[in-house]
């Protein structure tokens, strides 16, 4: 589950920092008209800046911060065979699915994991790991690529940060709002704002982000299963099950970092609430899901 992790620390930092900047060059002054009152269509205008520019400013991000946190190896010229097979098998998953041929790269990690990652779904970044390439045998390796050529094929990347962008811009609406009630009521500011509006925004921002993650955290699990089945179609079913039984067989995976999480071919183990935080269904579920399929 590398890319998702990865994807939101990206986001939650560029937030921050155009929040800063925003209050640093007074641009927030907005949301006061006329000393007091509330200006909650410049608010919302100003919240859509702050949240699509952060989600789209991450996902621009993406693959260099892929190849810089991750150590991922760019297969520029094949040195060995199994190197070869591997950009020989996304070149013709890519032409299958329609897309353009995206980078293939390794990286060095024990779990068996993948990921894929980019802003356009004809230029982005498909790697492995390490422990991919020593615990699973050709055909199931085979699948792995298959569910990674169809999170870009299906536009993955650009949904998730789509939906980013709407959550971002009413956790910035909301925590905004918050702020400047308990200026306002609590504290009495009469003119401009004090000290505790930028305080209480920071830190309802930041609880509204934890909650705001829940809603992309399910959207990301229901992605999972079409990358499951565009992994069937590319690879046949079959390799797309026992690519899923072989990583049960590998225990659950550890979530990878950051952005990287969602699109991963595993996500770790969760149980009670942490269920709602994670970016992958139950392996057993993406496993049935296929079984059941016709």
């Amino acid at each position: 589950m590398m890319r998702i992790m990865l994807f939101l620390a990206t986001n939650a930092a560029v937030l921050v920092l155009i929040s800063v900047v925003f209050q640093v060059l007074g641009i927030e002054g907005i949301l006061a008209e006329n000393g007091v009152d509330l200006n909650l269509q410049a608010l919302l205008v100003m919240s859509a800046v702050i949240g699509f520019g952060g989600s789209f400013i991450s996902l621009a991000l993406s693959k260099f911060m892929a190849k810089r946190s991750m150590g991922v190896q760019i297969i520029e010229q094949p040195s060995n065979s199994t190197e070869q097979w591997l950009v020989d098998t996304v070149r013709r998953q890519a032409k299958q699915a329609g897309i353009g041929m995206p980078e293939v790269g390794i990286f060095n990690a024990p779990d068996p994991n993948a990921f894929a990652t980019g802003m356009r779904r004809n230029s982005a970044l498909v790697a492995v790991s390490t422990g991919l390439l020593q615990n699973m045998n050709a055909d199931e390796v085979e699948a792995v690529l298959g569910h990674e050529i169809a999170h870009v094929s299906n536009g993955d990347m650009v949904t998730m940060g789509l939906i980013q962008g709407v959550v971002n811009t009413f956790v910035i609406f909301l925590s905004r709002i918050i702020g400047h009630v308990v200026d306002r009521v609590v504290f009495k500011t009469e003119r401009g704002y004090g000290p505790a509006y930028y305080i209480t925004s920071i830190v309802a921002q930041i609880f509204l982000s934890i909650l705001a993650s829940i809603i992309v955290m399910w959207f990301s699990r229901r992605r999972e299963f079409r990358a499951d089945a565009g992994g069937a179609s590319l690879a046949g079913r079959g390799k797309m099950i026992g690519a899923l039984q072989a990583l049960q067989r590998a225990h659950e995976p550890h979530d990878l970092p950051g952005e990287f999480a969602a699109f991963g071919i595993a996500g770790g183990l969760g149980s009670g609430l942490k269920q709602l935080f994670m970016t992958h269904p139950p392996l057993e579920q993406r496993i049935a899901a296929l079984q059941a399929a016709r």
